[in-house]
């Protein structure tokens, strides 16, 4: 019964999406298009906390999509738009608004280059989709936004961390746009399965960093998303060098060998 009506709508040409992370994604593109109309109007945290909610509705979309087993061509090009608009346009507009008008020109560079570096980000992961997934090319861009979003919030909290510096936020939006568009790896946590038995250590470790982030959010998303875009420059380093010492040994090895025979 069922492949006769999956036949009958693959004749008639029509076929349904998955609602449930497409609900998700459209939440997520509803927090992304908030941000830029609070950020137009100057309410520049209610904007950075909306861009950090389409964070968050991004990463279950994709984790619903996968435990349902409800992926979609659909729902990869709808969440490629999505991404694009909360993580790379909300961030620009609120990024430019906040700091960077003064500057003019060079202000709204700033944010296209942003914003142009986002989107190539975007369309590389999606052709390279089939690569190793343990690790990113680039920073991926919702960790961007968020370092965008939280640069505000922490701002806010130590009361002028980044006020008054709008150079400080160009050349921040200028190191995240290179940063998206490297080679750089970035650890993507897309193995980390939760539904497997896991050891005692990690649920503790879980714990303790909400802990962390709910005495102070503010200031702990900040130091987090910073800890995590630094982390890309180390890992590249350590897995480069892994590769040259391994490199190295195979050639001493093949020259042993050689000089033996």
């Amino acid at each position: 019964m069922r492949m006769r009506e999956k036949t009958k709508s693959m004749i008639h040409g029509k076929k349904g999406i998955y609602v449930v992370p497409n609900l998700l994604t459209s939440a997520s593109l509803f927090g992304g298009f908030y941000a830029i109309i609070a950020a137009i109007q100057h309410h520049y945290e209610p904007a950075a906390v909306a861009i950090l909610l389409s964070c968050v509705l991004d990463a279950l979309d994709g984790k619903v999509a996968r435990y349902t087993r409800t992926t979609s061509h659909f729902g990869t090009e709808y969440d490629s738009l999505s991404d694009l608009v909360a993580f790379g346009i909300a961030p620009g507009v609120l990024a430019f608004q906040w700091a960077m008008e003064p500057f003019g020109r060079l202000g709204w560079l700033a944010s296209f280059m942003y914003v142009i570096c986002g989107a190539l980000r975007l369309a590389r992961f999606n052709v390279q989709r089939s690569g190793d997934m343990k690790y990113f090319k680039g920073l991926p861009i919702p960790v961007a936004a968020g370092f965008v979003a939280s640069s505000i919030l922490f701002s806010a909290e130590v009361q002028g961390g980044f006020e008054g510096k709008p150079v400080l936020i160009i050349v921040l939006m200028y190191a995240l746009s290179f940063l998206m568009v490297s080679t750089l790896d970035y650890f993507s946590f897309k193995e980390l399965n939760l539904k497997k038995r896991k050891p005692f250590n990690l649920l503790v470790s879980i714990v303790l960093v909400l802990v962390v982030i709910a005495y102070k959010p503010r200031i702990m998303i900040f130091l987090i998303s910073a800890l995590y875009i630094l982390s890309g420059i180390v890992l590249t380093a350590v897995r480069h060098e892994r590769r040259r010492s391994l490199a190295t040994r195979s050639h001493k090895m093949v020259t042993e060998r050689e000089s033996t025979d």
